[in-house]
């Protein structure tokens, strides 16, 4: 695994990215109607500890997201998961088709 301590910075760089107060508590894909395999909080936790490389195996799933708010509806911690998600959408577009970052 490639540890980049940048990457939670140019992640952030697409917009706001609050995943640093989830509690890994899983209530989150609990409601996912998805039922996405991959928790939101593993694929926070990649960005946070700098592993852009898990974050892009996971793109199909980022942007299968419903953004549907199911996830946050009952998250104990107040992630803006939905948000997050969005973020790392702009963040992928940006990497992939090497845009400047605003």
């Amino acid at each position: 695994m490639r540890v980049d301590p940048q990457f939670l910075t140019r992640v952030r760089q697409g917009g706001e990215f609050d995943a640093s107060v989830c509690m890994n508590c899983g209530v989150c894909t609990a409601l996912c109607p998805l039922g996405v395999e991959l928790l939101p909080r593993r694929l926070f936790r990649y960005v946070l500890l700098g592993n852009p490389d898990a974050v892009r195996e996971q793109t199909e799933t980022i942007f299968s997201c419903l953004l549907c708010h199911m996830c946050e509806s009952n998250c104990p911690a107040g992630v803006h998961i939905t948000e997050n998600v969005r973020t790392l959408r702009t963040h992928l577009n940006r990497e992939q088709y090497h845009l400047a970052e605003a």
